[in-house]
């Protein structure tokens, strides 16, 4: 897993800055809309999770809350940032992680169907997303766990009608691979309703591998598009 910085984020300013940033990212970007939440990890133990509004509407005063990966979640932290507390507790490789809403992904997952690899922004995935199958929203710690075990390795779960949470090895990483699934949804969907889903050219695990490069400032440049105009961004 990549572990990408931007920038440099030393001081509690700068990572409530960054929160702020990416939260916007992903509501500008339509991945979300009343629901969803984005935080990074401030520690072994720690991390910081953006306020509990809409994501689009944080502004540049609204300041995170951090949270312990162990124990119970702070008053007024939202229910679901028990995946994150999860996530950061079993993987300290992941240094961002993004619960949001991507439309298309919300539309294949009522079916059943993560995207598959069609196109080169796809093979971010590997193999594919596993889907988490039941729409309930995660409140306790135990469902919480039930996910994260879905999850597994891979670094985005879609959950069945209820949208996908998605990792990375920092945040900015995690907005870029969230807008990738919903991309790669988005070729899904449009060849299943041309009706070409026969012809379909399925990337292979090996080509796939291969395509999904972090070089050549690909995860820069992508944040870069979605943070334009953010009146925090560098």
């Amino acid at each position: 897993m990549s572990a990408i910085r931007i920038e440099s984020h030393e001081t509690e300013a700068d990572l409530q800055r960054l929160v702020r940033i990416a939260a916007r990212a992903v509501g500008r970007a339509k991945l979300a809309h009343a629901y969803g939440h984005c935080s990074v990890r401030v520690g072994s133990d720690r991390f910081l999770v953006c306020a509990a509004k809409p994501m689009g509407l944080i502004t540049l005063h609204d300041l995170g809350t951090e949270v312990s990966v162990h124990g119970d979640l702070p008053p007024g932290v939202l229910g679901e940032v028990r995946i994150h507390q999860e996530i950061y507790r079993r993987h300290p490789d992941i240094g961002g992680i993004v619960r949001s809403m991507p439309p298309t992904v919300m539309s294949l997952s009522a079916a059943r169907r993560t995207p598959r690899c069609l196109h080169g922004i796809g093979t971010y995935f590997g193999a594919g997303a596993p889907l988490w199958d039941d729409p309930q929203l995660i409140r306790t710690s135990a469902q919480a766990e039930a996910v994260v075990d879905v999850l597994g390795s891979a670094n985005a779960v879609v959950m069945r009608g209820n949208g996908a949470v998605v990792t990375g090895g920092s945040l900015e990483e995690a907005v870029v691979l969230t807008w990738y699934l919903e991309d790669a949804a988005r070729v899904d969907q449009e060849v299943r309703a041309a009706n070409l889903d026969r012809d379909a050219a399925m990337i292979s695990i090996n080509d796939a591998a291969l395509r999904a490069t972090y070089s050549g400032r690909i995860i820069e440049r992508m944040w870069e598009y979605l943070t334009f105009g953010d009146p925090e961004a560098g």
